[in-house]
């Protein structure tokens, strides 16, 4: 066992006295996140996450542990070896998959290049355990994002293309960490060719980029609306245009 617990305690302080004993493997994380579980919270997110037949996110499975408590424990366990991070994320359980993304981003941000370079590789080989909105928002830009800012970003434009919603989440997700450096024009480009996309969570989500183009440059993405607010489907640009004044948004409104 990775782990020992001094005394009983609530499950706000039993993290705080984890005793490292030996090496973490997935199955002490696994064993971690059951203790922080909740029924009630579990059923919650099976209605929030859309896990019905039919619906995105039907067949994933909830314990019920709360996002503060999934990064806690990825802190507790940040050293764990990839083969474990990787192992994590091929579980059926939602936290443990988000678990494996947070502590992933942790790997990635402690190590040297060469090192970096095989967690975008696993990241990317992996990719579809990275199969709901929180999971691809938790980890494209940490991850995908932060290597791409120095390498060619022609794999967003492959995954743009893709059938799969997930791919084309992390496509235009993954740009968020271009624009922290005033970078747009992968975003404007990949949301271009995501503008006749019919599915809600990829609207969804390319209106949040294009939003957050305008709130650090408006004129940017005012240029990219004259050219193409008409053709937008509209919730796309209603995510698109949340920030700009009542009268302002009704105008461009109006147009599509």
């Amino acid at each position: 066992m990775f782990f020992s617990i001094t005394r009983v305690a609530p499950p706000a302080l039993w993290l705080r006295e984890l005793v490292v004993t030996k090496l973490a493997t997935h199955k002490d994380i696994q064993s971690a996140l059951k203790k922080l579980s909740s029924p009630a919270k579990a059923k919650a997110s099976a209605w929030f996450f859309k896990t019905d037949k039919g619906q995105y996110g039907h067949g994933d499975i909830f314990l019920g542990v709360t996002v503060p408590d999934q990064r806690k424990v990825a802190r507790v366990f940040r050293n764990l070896p990839i083969k474990d991070i990787v192992a994590l994320l091929k579980s059926p359980i939602h936290e443990h998959r988000l678990t494996a993304l947070f502590i992933l981003d942790y790997a990635y941000k402690k190590a040297y290049a060469g090192k970096k370079a095989g967690i975008v590789k696993a990241y990317l080989a992996h990719r579809k355990y990275v199969n709901n909105w929180d999971l691809v928002d938790s980890s494209a830009p940490q991850i995908l994002g932060s290597w791409l800012l120095t390498h060619p970003r022609s794999i967003l434009y492959k995954l743009s293309a893709s059938k799969n919603l997930w791919d084309k989440r992390i496509a235009i997700v993954t740009t968020q960490a271009f624009m922290r450096n005033g970078e747009f024009q992968d975003t404007l480009q990949i949301a271009e060719l995501l503008l006749k996309d019919t599915h809600d969570l990829i609207r969804k989500a390319t209106g949040w980029m294009l939003r957050e183009v305008g709130n650090r440059n408006p004129n940017v993405l005012k240029t990219f609306l004259l050219q193409h607010a008409r053709h937008m489907p509209r919730t796309m640009l209603r995510y698109a245009i949340e920030k700009f004044p009542q009268d302002e948004r009704k105008r461009w409104l109006q147009t599509s």
